[in-house]
């Protein structure tokens, strides 16, 4: 007798798969991590902006911690002159990473995992006759889950490591004028194509398992 798969097991398939797509990216050169002057911009926050709306807060902080632990590594073993930011195992001269390196490494990134799921349980109350309102929800979660990553990153960098960060970067202008920057021509971007995967592999994704909420 053939036995269908239970919703659990079903579920850790589903994680298994998303943690897959999210190695495979950060592993794949250019595809996960896009090296920039100085710094890395990433859409590996994409997936698991769809996981979480997919499997819900929990497996989505997962989905969260394993991006972080990718970035963990990428500047312990890859890094750039910024990457002191993100692990304690990586220097640069006198500067030197320590815990609150993994604060910033990991804590917006788990939040990633979780945010949008309620951004767009919130905003999925709007009324039934708003025209386009599902597609408008997980646009918007997408965006929302985009800028939390980019906006705690950078002004977690801003107030644990103001200094060291100007100095790698020779900044003699105001630093938080940088940071602003680096928000706008790195973090609006992603946080767009993230509106944009996230309302169209969702919508797909809903409609293949026959979800609408």
């Amino acid at each position: 007798m053939n036995r269908k798969p239970s919703a659990k097991t079903l579920e850790m398939v589903q994680l298994a798969l998303f943690a897959a797509i999210i190695v495979v990216m950060a592993s794949v050169p250019f595809l996960g991590y896009i090296p920039l002057p100085f710094t890395r911009a990433t859409i590996l926050h994409v997936p698991v902006i769809i996981g979480c709306l997919m499997m819900g807060p929990k497996k989505g902080a997962i989905l969260g911690f394993l991006f972080g632990l990718t970035s963990f590594l990428q500047a312990t073993f890859n890094p750039n002159i910024t990457s002191f930011a993100f692990s304690p195992f990586y220097s640069l001269g006198d500067v030197h990473g320590n815990a609150l390196s993994l604060v910033i490494c990991f804590v917006p990134r788990i939040l990633v995992g979780i945010v949008p799921f309620f951004v767009y349980k919130l905003l999925m109350k709007m009324p039934e006759k708003v025209k386009g309102r599902q597609t408008l929800s997980l646009a918007l979660a997408g965006l929302v889950g985009s800028l939390t990553n980019t906006l705690l990153v950078m002004n977690f960098i801003y107030l644990f490591f103001g200094k060291e960060y100007a100095a790698a970067k020779e900044i003699t202008s105001n630093l938080y004028s940088v940071i602003l920057g680096v928000i706008l021509m790195n973090g609006v971007p992603e946080a767009i194509v993230a509106a944009i995967l996230t309302a169209a592999v969702c919508k797909a994704l809903f409609r293949f398992l026959k979800r609408n909420v």
